[in-house]
C-alpha cells in the first residue's frame, strides 16, 4: 500500500494495482497502471474526471466502481463504470471488496448531505472516505480521517478507539502545513501508544507490506 496526496491511496498485489480517491489534491501517477479505481463520494479531493477520463483512455479495461452520485458525473469517462450500495460486495482485478456506508458525515446544517461509501478490500484495508463508519468487522488496517472541516480530532481518536484496528494510517490530511501535521502525529502517537498498535502518519510516496 502506497500513500499518495491527501486522501489517496495505491494498492498493488500479484501484478495488479487497485487506487482509491484519485481526487484532485493527490499526484496523478497514482493511477499509472491502475486496472480499478474505487471512489468513495463526488468531492474533488476524492474524484477528479479529467484524470480519469485520461486513465480510460489509456487503458479501456479501466474498472470504476462507486455510488450512482458519482457515476452519474462519469458519463464521459470511457471506463466500466459500476454503481455499488452499502452491503454490496465484488471482486475487481483479483481484490475482493465489500462496501459499507451511505452518507457523507455532516459539514453544516446549510449544506446537503451527500452519498459516501466505504471500501473495505479483502478483509484487510478499510477506507471509510469521509465518514466515520463502524465497518461491523474486525478491521486489520484502518484508513482512518484526520483532517478535515466535517471532522474534530476528538471524533478521529474515539473511531481509533471504536474500531481498535491492528495498525491505522492518517488519510485527508493533504490541506495541513507542517505544524498541523505535526499535531497529528502526536495525536497518533498517544493512540500507538495507547492501544500497542501501529497508527501513524505515511508521508506522501511512502509504501507498506500488509499481511
Amino acid at each position: 500500500m502506497t500513500k499518495f496526496g491527501h486522501a489517496c491511496v495505491r494498492l498493488e498485489k500479484n501484478g495488479s494495482v487497485l487506487v482509491i480517491d484519485p481526487g484532485s489534491l493527490s499526484e496523478e501517477s497514482a493511477l499509472y497502471g491502475a486496472r480499478t479505481v474505487l471512489i468513495t463520494h463526488e468531492h474533488f479531493d476524492h474524484l477528479e474526471t479529467g484524470r480519469l477520463r485520461r486513465a480510460a483512455e489509456a487503458d479501456p479495461e479501466l474498472e470504476i466502481w462507486t455510488n450512482e452520485a458519482v457515476a452519474a458525473l462519469l458519463a464521459d469517462v470511457p471506463a466500466r463504470v459500476h454503481t455499488v450500495r452499502h452491503g454490496d460486495a465484488f471482486d475487481t482485478a483479483g481484490f475482493g471488496v465489500k462496501v459499507v456506508g451511505e452518507w457523507h458525515a455532516p459539514v453544516h446544517p446549510d449544506m446537503p448531505i451527500i452519498s459516501n461509501v466505504g471500501f473495505l478490500v479483502d478483509e484487510e484495508v478499510f477506507y471509510p472516505g469521509d465518514a466515520f463508519t463502524p465497518p461491523g468487522t474486525e478491521v486489520p488496517t484502518l484508513l482512518v480521517p484526520t483532517n478535515a472541516p466535517w471532522m474534530r480530532a476528538s471524533e478521529m481518536i474515539d473511531y481509533l478507539r471504536r474500531i481498535r484496528p491492528a495498525r491505522a494510517f492518517s488519510t485527508h490530511d493533504g490541506l495541513l502545513n507542517d505544524a498541523g501535521l505535526g499535531l497529528v502525529d502526536t495525536w497518533l502517537g498517544r493512540e500507538a501508544d495507547l492501544q500497542k498498535a501501529e497508527i501513524r502518519r505515511l508521508a506522501p510516496g511512502e509504501s507498506v507490506t500488509l499481511p
